[in-house]
């Protein structure tokens, strides 16, 4: 039996007591080690200034680390996972600072600015560079040697195709703009910026993350896309071609296959057309020379369309029986390649090296083997344009033999609009799928401090346009969602004109996606730059993007800065019939309706409830305009500008352009 005293009691509590004690004394937490950033942080960097700006990362799990910048700290404690994230606390304009992450280790980013930040996204017009391998603007040699901003950085997303979320920031990181790293950025989101700095006298962060030819559908995530139930196949197949790729990229061959197929069909039957160029008999006395690689344009050849080249190779003969690799660097845009007259390969996108097998059969050692190439470009410049290194025969045993320099070409005979081309297939990590651009390019980008976004995208919706008008807020709503950021500004480029100017009173699927846009500034804290005075009839890529920056810009100044300025052309806002007359209302008139010209009004169309239009007298009266024609005695709709090419002349007295509108809400062609 045990004999319990005073002094054992005592004892017994005092090591309870301690133990509690010793239990509760707080431990030093472990320093952060193995710490990664973004690439969105890095030196050069601007963050978005007065706002609660968010820091993450990666670290060893369950420890700590400190950020500093300007006199402010944060600590931040690393989840069990891994992953961290803090926010410092709101940060006025300036610069340059040090951003230190502090563990074990110490990150420092130097040359760090406070200002306004801005993400440019959509299709090839915002992707447009000053100047770089598949395009160029206006006076582009003078804007590049003018672009000494020290302030103003530049930070490029490289494209990038996910199908699934991504985390993962492909970028080389925040550049300071000049002329040797202007060149191959966003002229758009450079004009853009620019503006503003000059402006706002504060430094500005540009993020350009957009991809040629791509549709709105492949910038919107999954979540908002199933709500829509609008391409439910199309996402479905994504999800099992991300457990099956190998069956995926089988798929996507054969389609591939077919669609060249369809195309040359099309090409050959088209006027003037022809079906053998490829062929090794075919006369090519009357061809013309250039030297390859360069885009056309530079070559003196100012064409959009198709041209065929060629280029005769002698091939030893101790490369009897052996495969070759035809390479040819990247071309713009869609390329048709022959080797002795057989198909070897074909490929869509401007920045994809080609790489083609040659199969031993196919070729002539000891004699010359001829080489076809059937380049498509569909805007802005076209061409084999790479690097001479890239562009060669290659032997595993031998070598290679180089195919730069001198080639043959001639433009295709055949006369065909591009908007004629049978659709291209989807590649499984192509560009053009539901949710493949959100997941790569956007969401790697949340939750980084913003202001806004502008945008350029629509042109390869334009068949859908109706759909676009369900499409284009979803986006937006979207991406506010996601970046719970509120609902930040976001500014867009309506379509510029473009292609033959249209006379003719016809439905017009590129009107009805303007409306689409048009009708998107029903959301908060929306605005929309009108381009429909500055495209280019020949040439989908309209090499004035110095008007469409500063338009933006007005919009930004005014939506987002609160400065008291015209921001807008003249915007369609009601009408009432009088009689045998319509009544138009605008709004964003500025100091008043004017003709460009001078002279009377044009673009302007009117019908009866037989919705038959009929060119129309229009008269601008105070701050309306009346509509009339003698065809049309009870009129009920009016159209302006109705055309993919329109005829108009309708701004207000600080010179930017109307809107093109409709009053009717008839079915269009593309609904």
């Amino acid at each position: 039996m045990i004999k319990i005293t005073f002094y054992t009691i005592l004892i017994a509590s005092t090591l309870f007591i301690f133990n509690r004690w010793i239990r509760n004394i707080p431990t030093q937490p472990t320093l952060a080690s193995n710490i990664q950033l973004p690439a969105l942080f890095s030196d050069n960097m601007v963050l978005q200034r007065n706002i609660d700006v968010p820091i993450w990362g990666a670290a060893t799990p369950n420890s700590q680390l400190n950020i500093y910048i300007n006199g402010q700290s944060k600590n931040v404690n690393v989840s069990p996972k891994g992953d961290w994230m803090v926010r410092l606390s709101p940060l006025s304009a300036g610069g340059p600072y040090e951003l230190k992450i502090v563990g074990q280790d110490t990150i420092t980013f130097k040359n760090v600015m406070i200002g306004e930040v801005w993400v440019a996204s959509g299709q090839s017009n915002m992707e447009m560079p000053v100047h770089h391998n598949w395009g160029h603007i206006n006076n582009y040699e003078e804007e590049i040697i003018n672009s000494n901003y020290s302030d103003i950085r530049l930070f490029h997303v490289e494209q990038t195709t996910s199908l699934r979320l991504s985390q993962k920031v492909n970028s080389n990181g925040w550049k300071i703009c000049s002329p040797n790293t202007l060149p191959p950025f966003s002229a758009t989101a450079y004009f853009f910026g620019r503006d503003l700095h000059e402006k706002l006298k504060v430094p500005i962060g540009l993020i350009s993350s957009s991809w040629g030819g791509t549709v709105i559908e492949a910038w919107t995530d999954r979540k908002s896309l199933k709500k829509l139930s609008l391409f439910d196949n199309q996402i479905d197949m994504i999800d099992n071609e991300s457990k099956y790729p190998e069956l995926a990229e089988g798929n996507y061959q054969k389609q591939l296959h077919k669609w060249k197929d369809e195309l040359t069909s099309t090409i050959a039957n088209s006027p003037n057309g022809e079906d053998d160029i490829q062929n090794v008999d075919y006369d090519i006395s009357d061809w013309n020379s250039m030297k390859i690689p360069t885009v056309w344009q530079d070559a003196g050849l100012d064409y959009n369309g198709i041209v065929w080249f060629r280029k005769e190779v002698q091939i030893p003969t101790d490369w009897d029986g052996e495969d070759l690799i035809l390479n040819l660097g990247p071309i713009n845009d869609y390329d048709f390649t022959y080797f002795n007259g057989t198909f070897v390969g074909c490929e869509t996108h401007v920045t994809k090296v080609r790489s083609y097998s040659i199969p031993a059969e196919l070729v002539k050692p000891g004699e010359e083997n001829i080489i076809a190439v059937q380049v498509i470009d569909i805007g802005n410049v076209g061409g084999i344009f790479g690097k001479p290194e890239q562009l060669n025969l290659e032997s595993k045993t031998h070598g290679t033999i180089s195919i730069a320099g001198t080639w043959k070409y001639k433009i295709d005979p055949a006369k065909i609009d591009i908007f004629d081309f049978p659709m291209t297939p989807a590649e499984p990590y192509g560009p053009n799928r539901p949710t493949v651009l959100f997941n790569g390019m956007i969401n790697p980008l949340i939750p980084f401090g913003i202001r806004g976004v502008i945008w350029y995208q629509g042109e390869s919706n334009v068949s859908r346009a109706h759909q676009y008008q369900t499409l284009f807020p979803t986006l937006i709503n979207n991406w506010r969602s996601n970046w719970d950021q509120g609902d930040f500004p976001f500014l867009f480029v309506q379509l510029a004109n473009y292609e033959t100017l249209q006379i003719e009173l016809l439905e017009d699927d590129w009107a009805e996606l303007r409306e689409a846009q048009l009708m998107t500034l029903a959301l908060p804290n929306t605005g929309m730059a009108v381009a429909i005075d500055i495209g280019d009839a020949e040439d989908i890529h309209p090499r004035n993007k110095q008007d469409v920056g500063q338009r933006l810009s007005l919009n930004a100044m005014n939506i987002v800065y609160g400065k008291s300025i015209v921001h807008s052309g003249p915007i369609y806002e009601s009408m009432e019939i009088e009689e045998n007359k319509i009544r138009l209302s605008f709004k964003h008139i500025g100091s008043g309706l004017v003709s460009k010209s001078g002279g009377k009004l044009t673009g302007f169309s009117i019908a009866g409830d037989n919705q038959k239009f009929h060119w129309a007298n229009a008269v601008i009266e105070g701050e309306t305009i009346t509509v009339f024609s003698d065809k049309v005695q009870n009129p009920i709709s009016v159209r302006y500008a109705w055309a993919t090419n329109p005829i108009f002349n309708l701004y207000n007295k600080e010179g930017l352009p109307a809107s093109p509108f409709r009053t009717d809400s008839w079915k269009g062609i593309t609904e």
